[in-house]
């Protein structure tokens, strides 16, 4: 085995604690020889990984993925494996839906956030139904059926579900509604599934997968150019030549409790971290150090999934001076984002005998009576708010009609039944998943710019290590993460192939 020779000082340090810290790229000249060679260089093999790998393979590029892990599958791996695809897709044309890439668009825009990514959001709109067909092509199949039950991932080998805010207000008014999210043929969750069929493709490709390969920092030549990514692998340093391009699929770091203090101190409530040990951060510390600029870092998903059972929705949630703030019927992750808001965090999901079930969540009871007043005290709210809370929703639920939040009136029910109850919803009391939404800032094209704007020449991003589709919680819909990491992995890969720079000297 050679190694290469290179300056003595660690490239990746860590405090005392074990963080990840910032630190400056090699440059090439500290670098006598490269211990391995590519064209396209990709750091991490989950979903956003190996559509790079596929694409870029396909486009006749030699390509070398490091995986930290011993194997490969990353975050998407361990998920729910739904898909955000719209625009007329044979599964909802099948299912009896009407959709179009401009309806999808207008909802996908509207949901992103205050800032969106228009011409991302486009390209992602636009490219949907070619994205469909291309999953196809990777050997996963989907089952032409409608789960019309209000859930977080359909736990039936159904596709088709409504995974967002799509009819739900404010966004039935901006948008035709329609049910996006597509889950693989399987029962319960498809992430492995889709895993499986796209690291066997990429492998049988042609892309090599070095595993247990840590990357810690990128190589740029004298013009700032990343050419290379140094690594250790099973504790051994090595040092890849990248002869096109870097591609950054590390995902997240809502593993890394200092970047979380430090750019998104809300989701030190969530106590569910979502993704996989690998969400550290280091690709996006690795981008910045060769010059890439980040967006919205402060921005996360921050779930509370009270539901299933879905009759659970036909409550009202309450914060602690005992007043509505959501529509019930939101996506789990808009009524997380609205919970975080309120004073304390504080709020109660307020059911009575009709609508109470057990959350599969584990969210806990807190109190229980046989009349709201008494129910009010037991939670120590003000004296008549909660009282007229339920009072006001009633007189206009009876009448199937929510004129302050506007719940769809398949959900709405006075509440009349007595017991009475409160499910704990309190960020501190209840399940509170949650991932970080801000990255590293790209082109569609997956090149990552300057915080000046500029492309940085040479290194490309995707997934989670990017600040994706949408940027904040309040609009984000499942789906959306796999679907955006592996439509924006294949254009990193297409793009990072399609490059003509000659093989440069290591100068």
């Amino acid at each position: 085995m050679v190694h290469p020779r290179v300056a003595s000082t660690e490239t990746q340090p860590h405090d005392g604690e074990g963080e990840l810290l910032p630190t400056r790229p090699l440059r090439a000249t500290e670098i006598e020889r490269f211990d391995d060679e590519a064209d396209v260089v990709i750091v991490g093999f989950g979903g956003a990984g190996a559509s790079a790998a596929i694409e870029a393979c396909g486009a006749g590029a030699r390509v070398l993925v490091l995986e930290r892990g011993s194997e490969g599958g990353g975050s998407t791996a361990q998920s729910g494996g739904i898909l955000y695809f719209g625009g007329g897709t044979p599964i909802q044309r099948a299912c009896g839906f009407d959709d179009s890439v401009e309806e999808m668009f207008k909802y996908v825009l509207a949901a992103s956030g205050p800032n969106p990514d228009e011409a991302k959001v486009r390209a992602f709109c636009e490219g949907s139904l070619e994205h469909f067909a291309w999953f196809l092509e990777q050997g996963v199949e989907f089952k032409p059926s409608f789960y019309a039950k209000k859930t977080t991932e359909p736990p039936t080998d159904d596709c088709l579900l409504y995974s967002g805010n799509e009819d739900c207000w404010p966004f039935n008014l901006v948008a035709r509604p329609a049910p996006r999210g597509h889950k693989p043929k399987t029962t319960g969750s498809a992430g492995g599934l889709i895993m499986k069929r796209l690291m066997a493709r990429a492998t049988a490709l042609g892309a090599r997968v070095m595993e247990n390969a840590r990357a810690q920092t990128l190589v740029v030549d004298a013009d700032g150019r990343v050419v290379g990514v140094a690594a250790r692998v099973l504790g051994e340093r090595r040092v890849v030549r990248a002869h096109k391009g870097v591609i950054l699929t590390a995902g997240g770091f809502i593993m890394n409790p200092r970047m979380v203090a430090q750019h998104a101190p809300k989701l030190l409530a969530v106590n569910i971290q979502i993704g996989n040990p690998g969400d550290d951060g280091a690709g996006i510390l690795m981008g910045v150090g060769a010059g890439g600029g980040t967006i919205c870092m402060g921005e996360g998903f921050v779930s509370m999934p009270f539901y299933p059972p879905s009759k659970l929705v036909n409550g009202i949630i309450v914060n602690e001076q005992g007043q509505r703030f959501v529509n019930e019927d939101a996506y789990h992750g808009r009524t997380g984002d609205f919970i975080l808001r309120q004073s304390g965090g504080r709020a109660y999901l307020i059911v009575d005998n009709n609508s109470y079930g057990r959350p599969i969540s584990g969210m806990q009871l807190k109190a229980a009576e046989e009349t709201v007043a008494e129910l009010e005290g037991a939670l120590g709210l003000p004296a008549g708010s909660l009282t007229h809370t339920v009072d006001f929703y009633n007189r206009h639920a009876a009448a199937g009609a929510d004129p302050l939040f506007h719940k769809k009136r398949d959900y709405l029910a006075p509440l009349s039944e007595p017991p009475f109850a409160a499910i704990d919803l309190s960020i501190d009391k209840a399940v509170v998943p949650g991932f970080t939404m801000g990255g590293l800032d790209t082109l569609p094209t997956g090149e990552v710019v300057s915080a000046a704007g500029t492309v940085v020449k040479g290194l490309y991003a995707a997934g989670r290590t990017t600040a994706g589709i949408p940027r904040s919680a309040g609009g984000y819909s499942s789906g959306l993460s796999i679907g955006c990491a592996t439509f924006f992995g294949r254009r990193a890969g297409r793009a990072a192939a399609a490059t003509t720079t000659e093989r440069h000297g290591e100068g």
